[in-house]
């Protein structure tokens, strides 16, 4: 076995365990840190796939900003263990034979679409590709303030959950 299947095992697995205890956790923080844990393991998978574009924007859009908004609702709300309740033990039950039909639908539909039949064959497009230092020059030039404006914003609305979450004394 070469390295890169290793490290694709071992991610895969990663992003599995991590996905489980997401859906699994009762405290709503430790399913978004499991959350990150999914996303990460996404991000080297990216990087194995030989799109290290889709890995940075993995790791800065979803792990970063979107928790940060998850952690934040999270605060706002105060939440605390879930509790069980008999519905959600029926949604158990109808949610594993929907997800498989739904793994089915999809398995049939990539099998008989034309965008399956080019992934099969290996098929491409190059046209309109652009490399990542490219892209990476134009967002830190052109588009600099309103990428740090962006994480300002998000800076703040870190600090007014924090206010917003804190309990009175």
């Amino acid at each position: 076995m070469s390295i890169p299947i290793i490290l694709f095992l071992v991610c895969a697995l990663v992003a599995v365990a991590g996905a489980v205890v997401l859906i699994l956790a009762r405290e709503p923080i430790h399913s978004a840190l499991a959350l990150v844990v999914v996303m990460m393991a996404l991000a080297v998978l990216y990087l194995l796939l030989g799109a290290p574009f889709i890995a940075a924007v993995q790791i800065i859009v979803y792990a970063g900003a979107i928790m940060v908004l998850f952690v934040f609702v999270i605060m706002l709300l105060n939440a605390g263990v879930e509790e069980r309740t008999d519905f959600s033990k029926l949604a158990k039950f109808a949610g594993v034979p929907l997800g498989f039909f739904l793994l089915l639908e999809i398995a049939h539909w990539l099998a008989h679409s034309p965008i399956g039949a080019a992934i099969a064959n290996g098929a491409g497009s190059s046209a309109g590709e652009s490399s990542t230092t490219e892209l990476s020059e134009m967002l830190f030039r052109q588009y600099l303030f309103p990428f740090e404006a962006t994480s300002i914003l998000i800076l703040i609305a870190i600090l007014g959950a924090l206010v917003l979450a804190r309990k009175e004394e």
